[in-house]
């Protein structure tokens, strides 16, 4: 589970900006919380603002943690981190970053610090019957493990660079249980999701689809149930060689003679509805193709209890088959606990319905410092829950929308 993320001086994000998963007061769809210790941890989140309000840099964020825990261990010496910070703050000044989650049930905070692209502060902690435990801190180059570590992380002394994360060399140099834990949390169990994924979710679903049957079975109930009329899909992935015709004309001969002794890949796949039949990748739509790129990995989240984090959910997707996505996701039984979190537009999914105020968040670029803010819902006062949201929201009321004010006319007439 992902429980709170907070972070500042990244791109857009000026300030400290802090989003929580954790539930407030409210007794609204109580039961779709989970219970973890004396919080009640909410099930989704849906994020509204303007274009260039900086939901997507939020998301990157995000994004940015995850990649970076796993992969700078293979920063090379001399690299810097390629981290972007706010135009009025600059490298000199520090990136701070912060998540709290929970694994195997126990909660972990870990935290870091960039400046001038380097760490500068890192740190690790975990609750064991609810009390905090440090696993490591770290200053610079120099560590110390807590108390039940010592000696633990002596493999990394060597391998730590200014340009590496010490949960990254940790986890390949020890053998730690609980850094284990907490580094698949960001391997495994955090997804990010943004459509310029769209073909690599959408090879994972094909995969899926052609080697296990129950995979596939779960994809075409969930696409009935949708109302796409899809009755079935037939995957079909065969061995064949590369054609001449096929290579590009500037690689060598001998580079084009090496490709030509491999086999490739072949695949198609059928759509089928109840009078005719069509090929997935040139005659359905892109809101089709997105559809069968998502389902896999959803089913996969669902199951088994992960976190997914969506930019832009519905860039392709009719706003009734998003809500009915969402929908599905919430309302999914299993013994995990699955949690969506996700930007859009669709004011449409604005209604107490689908939402509590605290799973409603808004991300708005405040006047002074060009930085982006986040709140949610529940931070408005004088808010009723019988209350139209998405009218509210359209009107201005909580903020975060474009200046619909402005008056175009005035503004054609000056131009000419």
């Amino acid at each position: 589970m992902l429980l709170e993320f907070s972070c500042s001086n990244h791109k857009s994000i000026g300030e400290k900006i802090v989003f929580s998963l954790i539930a407030g007061s409210d007794t609204f769809r109580e039961e779709k919380t989970f219970e973890f210790g004396k919080y009640k941890v909410l099930p989704s989140a849906v994020i509204y603002g303007a274009n260039g309000s900086g939901k997507s840099n939020f998301i990157d964020a995000i994004s940015f943690v995850k990649n970076l825990v796993i992969n700078s261990i293979n920063h090379q010496p001399g690299q810097g981190i390629r981290q972007i910070p706010h135009k009025m703050n600059g490298l000199e000044k520090e990136s701070e970053y912060q998540i709290h989650f929970v694994v195997k049930g126990v909660m972990y905070v870990f935290g870091f610090s960039l400046k001038n692209l380097l760490v500068t502060e890192e740190y690790l902690y975990y609750f064991p019957k609810g009390k905090q435990a440090k696993i490591f801190e770290r200053d610079e180059k120099d560590f110390t493990a807590g108390s039940k570590f010592t000696g633990k992380f002596n493999a990394c002394k060597d391998v730590l660079k200014p340009n590496r994360l010490m949960l990254s060399c940790a986890a390949n140099f020890s053998s730690v249980p609980e850094i284990e834990d907490a580094y698949r949390f960001f391997l495994d169990e955090l997804i990010v999701y943004h459509p310029s994924m769209q073909d690599r979710w959408m090879n994972y679903s094909i995969y899926q689809m052609n080697t296990d049957p129950n995979i596939k079975s779960a994809v075409i109930t969930l696409l009935k149930e949708l109302g796409t009329g899809i009755k079935d899909i037939e995957v079909t992935i065969d061995q064949q060689k590369i054609e001449t015709l096929n290579l590009p004309p500037f690689l060598s001969d001998d580079f084009k003679k090496m490709l030509l002794q491999q086999e490739v890949d072949a695949i198609t796949a059928k759509v089928v509805y109840d009078d005719f039949e069509t090929d997935l990748f040139s005659e359905e739509s892109t809101g089709i193709q997105k559809l069968f790129g998502m389902l896999c990995p959803l089913i996969d989240i669902m199951k088994n209890g992960k976190v997914l984090v969506c930019d832009e959910i519905e860039s392709g997707l009719h706003e009734a088959l998003v809500y009915e996505l969402i929908r599905k996701f919430v309302d999914f039984k299993s013994d995990k606990f699955a949690q969506l979190i996700f930007t859009t537009h669709e004011t449409g999914l604005l209604n107490l319905d689908s939402f509590r105020r605290d799973q409603i968040w808004f991300a708005e670029m405040k006047t002074t410092g060009r930085s982006t803010d986040l709140y949610s819902l529940a931070e408005i006062k004088n808010i009723r829950k019988e209350e139209n949201f998405g009218k509210g929201y359209i009107s201005g009321k909580y903020g975060a929308i474009p200046m619909l004010n402005i008056d175009f006319a005035n503004v054609v007439q000056k131009m000419q």
